[in-house]
């Protein structure tokens, strides 16, 4: 039996803590998309604010993961696989960071809907569009983690469902604007909803694409039905 090195344990102690730190920030930045639509919901103002003071915490967790990171490339020289979830760590981090801004995001549109006290319109599918969106971004950060190529195509499919949802809210919010000139105001704000939902499920996509690259070595680029491995041509390394 082979003896294990202390340095290559170590490496690995070290991957396990990144893994867990992006685990850490998935988490919290699908909680504070959860807590802005929440606060949407119920127009709660507290709940907008305490979003946007949050935020700072995700910031400071994309700079420990990220200088994790590229010490342990500075210092371990990772080869193959392990390499490639290093790269992916960095870039993955930087997006759940921005999931994190469009969060804040939701959070300022419910913010100014509150202090408007105007009527603000009824858009269920932003409820399941944001569950959606959440979803995603939970699946691709478990594709990352566990290296699963399936998964991340299959998250970036289903991007289209939320983009196709983003369409049809902005089609049903322009109907309003142009047959009520007051709720103009709150329909803008609600768009701005849309789109940082869609933007998360975005970025979701992106975090899908990096767990592709890492179990199968190659950029796919939103191609996810092309060129789809089957389980004996699954990069092994």
């Amino acid at each position: 039996m082979r003896e294990v090195s202390p340095g290559y344990r170590h490496f690995h102690d070290d991957l396990g803590s990144l893994k867990q730190r992006l685990l850490d920030m998935s988490e919290r930045a699908e909680s504070l998309v959860a807590l802005a639509v929440e606060a949407l919901l119920e127009r709660d103002r507290d709940k907008a604010i305490a979003v946007i003071e949050a935020d700072e915490e995700l910031d400071r967790l994309e700079v420990e993961a990220e200088n994790q990171a590229i010490a342990m490339l500075a210092l371990q020289q990772p080869m193959a696989r392990d390499l490639r979830f290093l790269i992916g760590a960095i870039k993955v981090s930087s997006d759940l960071e921005r999931v994190g801004d469009h969060a804040v995001n939701i959070a300022q549109c419910v913010v100014r809907l509150v202090d408007q006290r105007s009527e603000i319109p009824q858009v269920p599918a932003l409820m399941d569009m944001a569950r959606r969106a959440r979803a995603m971004l939970s699946d691709a950060l478990d594709a990352f983690i566990r290296g699963d190529g399936a998964l991340g195509r299959a998250v970036g499919k289903a991007d289209d469902d939320v983009d196709a949802q983003h369409e049809g809210i902005f089609r049903g919010l322009l109907a309003d604007m142009l047959g009520n000139p007051q709720a103009i105001a709150p329909a803008l704000e609600l768009l701005l909803v849309s789109r940082n939902l869609e933007r998360v499920a975005d970025l979701a996509t992106n975090i899908g694409e990096d767990a592709v690259y890492l179990a199968e070595g190659k950029q796919i680029r939103h191609r996810f039905d092309d060129d789809a491995p089957t389980s004996s041509s699954r990069d092994a390394t």
